[in-house]
């Protein structure tokens, strides 16, 4: 342990990085590629396995653990823990956000939100994986009742999808979690059932609860997430990234309904063909 690190490690990512910053002329080559790719892929380091984190920075899990100790942690899931408080906090208090925006009028918002809005629908467009979405979708069109969760930002897309599913007479339940009753929504799935589960980061903590215990119980899983290091993923071999762009930190969710909309049409096209 060198002297910068021989006192309690950062608590904060801004903290670590500025240690590494201090310590990279000193690391070992390996450890340095370690640290090269945690600070310019934080999100990935905050979610990923040690063996996926290993694999994507071309080093051996031991290396990551190495890198952890050099820096003072005990162990890589402390290191981790710092990375992953960030990516949860990596989006300021709507207050602060107020801040970022005083003096724009309505039209510039409007203009700002447009942008963000269109650049989140061109980029599902060119990023969506199509082979996963077919797979997707059969799973969907193939399910007795498609059970529907999102939480807090989320929650929007769940309600739309519960609308429009019903709309096209296909049958569905919101888990909507009145009245705490959540776990007995998600107990009465069979697996002939299906659960579509939305969350983006920070990530819901009720959502990945529920998402575990559908998963534990053989339901099959449609996730609509933000990267593919979110922990929703450790839960469903099923899941489509869509990524929004913003505006002053406030996120426009117009990808996502374009996605949602989507399944939804797709499902009952496939249903209808009985395919």
């Amino acid at each position: 342990m060198t002297e910068d690190t021989a006192s309690a490690p950062p608590t904060t990512l801004t903290a670590l990085r500025a240690l590494i910053l201090r310590q990279r002329e000193q690391l070992p080559k390996r450890l340095l590629q370690a640290a090269e790719f945690a600070l310019e892929h934080p999100q990935e380091f905050a979610f990923g396995t040690i063996g996926e984190i290993a694999s994507r920075a071309e080093v051996q899990p031991s290396t990551l653990v190495r890198f952890a100790q050099s820096l003072g942690y005990s162990g890589f899931s402390d290191l981790q823990a710092v990375f992953r408080a960030h990516a949860r906090d990596r989006w300021p208090e709507y207050r602060e956000r107020l801040q970022s925006v005083r003096g724009e009028g309505p039209m510039a918002l409007m203009q700002g939100f447009t942008r963000a809005a269109i650049h989140s629908a061109e980029r599902l467009s060119e990023t969506i994986d199509a082979a996963m979405l077919e797979r997707a979708v059969k799973l969907l069109a193939g399910a007795d009742t498609i059970y529907l969760l999102g939480s807090r930002r989320a929650y929007p897309v769940a309600a739309y999808l519960a609308y429009a599913l019903r709309k096209l007479e296909i049958r569905c339940h919101l888990i909507d979690q009145a009245g705490g009753l959540a776990p007995e929504q998600v107990a009465l799935m069979s697996q002939k059932d299906a659960l579509l589960a939305v969350s983006f980061s920070p990530y819901t903590p009720a959502t990945l609860e529920l998402v575990g215990k559908a998963a534990e119980r053989g339901i099959g899983i449609v996730a609509l997430t933000d990267t593919p290091f979110s922990p929703l993923l450790s839960s469903t071999a099923v899941w489509l990234e869509v990524t929004e762009a913003d505006h002053a930190a406030f996120r426009s969710l117009s990808g996502t309904f374009v996605l949602a909309m989507t399944l939804a049409v797709a499902t009952a096209e496939q249903r209808n063909r009985g395919t």
